[in-house]
C-alpha cells in the first residue's frame, strides 16, 4: 500500500509539472511528464487527457484521438476527454464521430455549468463541425448533380443525333428547349440547399445572430441570455427595447424559440456558419 501511495503521489507531482510546462508552452516537456505519470499510474484518466491536450497543440491528431479514447475508457463521464476527442475527429475529417463526441461533452458539461466558458467553447466548435460536415456533404452532392446533368445532356444530344435524320430546324429547336429545361431543373435542385437569410424571429435583436440560449422578458421580447445579462450588468436594469424596468429574475427561458432554432438548423445546416 505504501508503494502504491508513493507512486500516486509521484504521478501527481509529474502531472503538476506537466501543467507548469504547458503554461510555458513547453509541450514536449509536458508530454514527457504526463507519460511518466501514466507509467506510474496507468488507470488515471486525467493524465491521458492532459497529454492529449499537448498533442492537440502540436496538431498530432491521431495521438490526441488515442489518448482521449483511453481517458474515456477509464471515465466515460469525463467531458474534457469527449471534447478533445471530438476536436481530433473533426480534424481527421470524421465529422459525424466528432459531432457525436462534442455533443456528449456538451450534455455532460451543460448539466453542471450552463454558461461556463467550457460550454461556450464546445458550442462554438460544435457549430463549426456541423457546418463543415454540411459543406463537405453539399460539395459531394453538388458534384454528383453536375455529373448527372452532364450525363443527361450527353444522352439528349445523342438521342437527337440518332433521330435527326432530316436535320430539321424543328428538331434542333427541340434540343435547345430540352437543354434549357434540364438546366432549369438542376439549377432549382441545387438552390434548395443554398444558404439564404435566416428568419428574423430566430435571431437576437441585440446580436442579430441565431439564438443559442434565448430568454424572454416580460415585454415579450426574446434576447440571447448572455447578451441581455451583459446589458443588465453594464448598462442598467431595463429592457433595451421597451425601456421598461427589468431584472434578471424576470427572464424566462424561451424553449419554443430554442426548439425552433434547432429545427431550422437541422433542416438548414449551413446556418451554423451565420454565428461565426
Amino acid at each position: 500500500m505504501a508503494m502504491a501511495l508513493a507512486a500516486s503521489d509521484q504521478a501527481e507531482l509529474l502531472n503538476e509539472s506537466g501543467k507548469a510546462f504547458v503554461g510555458k508552452k513547453r509541450f514536449l516537456a509536458a508530454i514527457e511528464a504526463y507519460t511518466e505519470a501514466i507509467t506510474l499510474c496507468p488507470s488515471v484518466a486525467k493524465y491521458y487527457a492532459n497529454r492529449a491536450i499537448c498533442y492537440r497543440k502540436l496538431r498530432q491528431w491521431t495521438k490526441v484521438e488515442s489518448d482521449s479514447r483511453r481517458a474515456i475508457e477509464l471515465d466515460s463521464r469525463y467531458s474534457k476527454a469527449h471534447y478533445i476527442l471530438g476536436i481530433a475527429l473533426v480534424e481527421l475529417q470524421d465529422f459525424a464521430g466528432g459531432i457525436k463526441e462534442l455533443e456528449k461533452a456538451l450534455n455532460i458539461e451543460g448539466n453542471h455549468k450552463q454558461q461556463s466558458e467550457q460550454v461556450m467553447e464546445i458550442r462554438e466548435i460544435l457549430a463549426k463541425a456541423k457546418y463543415s460536415e454540411w459543406e463537405l456533404l453539399f460539395s459531394k452532392h453538388d458534384l454528383k448533380l453536375l455529373n448527372l446533368k452532364e450525363s443527361c445532356e450527353k444522352a439528349l444530344r445523342e438521342y437527337h443525333f440518332l433521330h435527326d435524320f432530316q436535320a430539321s430546324n424543328e428538331t434542333g429547336n427541340d434540343l435547345i428547349e430540352q437543354l434549357k429545361l434540364l438546366d432549369e431543373v438542376f439549377r432549382e435542385t441545387t438552390s434548395i440547399n443554398m444558404p439564404t437569410e435566416v428568419p428574423d424571429h430566430l435571431c437576437c435583436k441585440i446580436t442579430l445572430q441565431l439564438f443559442q440560449d434565448p430568454v424572454i422578458a416580460p415585454s415579450g421580447v426574446t434576447y440571447e441570455k448572455a447578451m441581455i445579462m451583459q446589458h443588465l450588468d453594464k448598462v442598467g436594469n431595463f429592457d433595451p427595447f421597451t425601456r421598461e424596468p427589468l431584472e434578471r429574475k424576470q427572464l424566462v427561458p424561451n424553449l419554443a424559440i430554442k426548439a425552433a432554432v434547432q429545427a431550422y438548423l437541422d433542416e438548414h445546416p449551413w446556418a451554423y456558419n451565420t454565428n461565426q
